[in-house]
């Protein structure tokens, strides 16, 4: 079981990094005027998104039902903690969608926010990572 918490953690990581790196690229791309920064940017962003965020949202995911499955749901399944835990997780896995959204509307010129609300927004996830984490480590309910 170590193993696939260890794997659901190494993974998690992953996805964050890309959950907080990637609106910082589009504060950027809102700034940017020129089109080879433009050009640019849309190249790391759906490179971030496809490439390292997605799959480590998938693979977070996937350990983490399969740590649900195997024993935490029996342990943990009757205490608050845990259900808090998985619907902040859900609130992060709209994020990423929402995060997808906004990535093909800079993919076709669509972008409707200003760089300040990207700022802002690249706050949630670390919010609900604070949130997750307290749960998960303090069980506090």
């Amino acid at each position: 079981m170590l193993w696939l918490k260890a794997f659901h953690l190494v993974f998690m990581v992953t996805w964050l990094a890309g959950l907080f790196y990637l609106p910082r690229l589009f504060v950027y791309h809102a700034m940017a005027d020129d089109q080879i920064s433009i050009d640019r940017f849309k190249l790391m962003e759906r490179k971030l998104f496809w490439g390292i965020t997605t799959p480590g949202a998938v693979l977070t995911l996937l350990f983490g039902f399969w740590m649900l499955h195997s024993y935490a749901w029996a342990a943990f399944g009757h205490t608050q903690w845990l259900h808090w835990k998985l619907l902040l997780i859900g609130i992060l896995l709209l994020y990423h969608i929402w995060c997808g959204k906004l990535l093909l509307d800079f993919k076709h010129d669509r972008n409707t926010h200003s760089h300040v609300w990207y700022r802002w927004f690249n706050e949630v996830p670390v919010v609900l990572m604070i949130g997750i984490i307290l749960l998960a480590v303090l069980k506090p309910l």
